[in-house]
This record gives structure tokens, sequence and C-alpha cells, in this order.
């Protein structure tokens, strides 16, 4: 249905107003959106060093952070992001992401979040977890060029430094440029496959025709 957000799938409503207010008062394109799903587990050397990066960007953030890993933050974080970010235990994702104050999402790569992104035309900072994350980033990065991977060190972290830089270049840089310009592109072709006469449309005729006359 066109500007639903939801499709009716939203639990915590509780929760969704204070996150929209927030957006609406941040100017357009300012707001890093930061989640990593349902199922990954960062470390607490991981979200300690995510909670300094994205204090020391350019940027606001909105940050999903699950109630179980509240305890892995450092504990002077949360006194300090008051004026710069907002941390929330779940949002309305694709609302947000829809939102004009976002201006980029940074992700585990999982492929509802990655496919909504598209969609409504936010860039990507890829930070895979497992299984099939890192070909999707690989995607992201290499084939669509929607995204920039952030790097882990020798010990697998994705230090301060690294997220603050990369989230400037993709906020602020001449490459976050190209990466918006190149998302936008796939935002449309995905709108052209689901309006009517579209691919989308077309294929689901064809397989439900394929179906009943079976």
């Amino acid at each position: 249905m066109e500007d639903d957000k939801d499709y009716d799938l939203s639990l915590f409503d509780t929760n969704a107003e204070t996150c929209m207010k927030w957006l609406d008062a941040k100017e357009i394109g300012s707001v890093v959106y930061v989640s990593f799903g349902s199922t990954a587990d960062l470390g607490k050397d991981q979200m300690e060093e995510l909670a300094w990066g994205l204090m020391s960007s350019n940027n606001h953030f909105f940050w999903v952070v699950r109630t179980f890993e509240e305890c892995k933050l450092p504990s002077t974080f949360m006194d300090l992001k008051s004026e710069k970010g907002l941390v929330v235990n779940w949002c309305p994702q694709l609302q947000v992401l829809a939102h004009y104050a976002v201006g980029c999402f940074m992700t585990h790569c999982g492929w509802n979040s990655t496919l909504e992104a598209l969609s409504l035309g936010v860039p990507l900072l890829a930070m895979p977890q497992w299984t099939d994350q890192p070909t999707k980033a690989k995607f992201i990065v290499d084939v669509w060029q929607v995204g920039i991977r952030l790097k882990v060190d020798e010990k697998g972290t994705v230090i301060r430094e690294e997220i603050e830089n990369f989230i400037n270049e993709v906020m602020e840089g001449e490459r976050g440029k190209e990466l918006k310009r190149n998302v936008v592109k796939l935002k449309e072709l995905a709108k052209e496959a689901v309006d009517e006469g579209g691919s989308s449309t077309i294929n689901i005729e064809e397989f439900v025709s394929e179906v009943l006359s079976t």
C-alpha cells in the first residue's frame, strides 16, 4: 500500500511516537541510523568502540540497542549522548528509514534491512556479522555501489576511528554523494517493479496463473 511504512506489524507503538518526534527535530540527512537486527550480538569491546565512534562523528545518531545489550555501553555514554543521539530498544524501522532526517544506515546486512534501505534510497555502512551477511556486504559495496564496508582490526573489532571516519565520509564526503545517487537509482527501479505493470506484479500474476492451471 502506498505510504504504508509498517504493514500492520508494529508491536511496540509506545516507542514509535518518541522516535519520530526526535527525527522530526533534525535536519535533512543529518542522522545516522544504527541497527544490527534481532539476532546479532556485538561484544562489549565492539559496543564501546561503536558508542565512541558515533559520539565522535559530525552527525546525530539513532541507535537501536536491545535491553540486554545496555550493560555493554560505556558508563558515561548515556549521559553524554543526550544532545547528539537517541538510543532505543526498538523502533519502527521502515518509518525511520523513510524519514527525511536519516542520511545513512549502519547495518549488519540482514536481507530485510538491506532491501528496506535500498527501496527507500538510504546509503549503507556495512558491518556484517555472520553467515550470508558478508556476501550481501560485497554486493552493497562492489556490485550496487551503495555503501561502504567497515573494516575490522586484528582482533575482529571495528575501531572508533574507522567508524567516525566512514560516517563522515558517507554523510558529508564526495563518495557519500555518489553512493546516494546510486541508491536513489535503485529506489526508483524498486518502485517501478512494484507499480502496476512492473516486473514484480507481472511475475506474481504469472506465478498465480501457473499454480491455478496445474
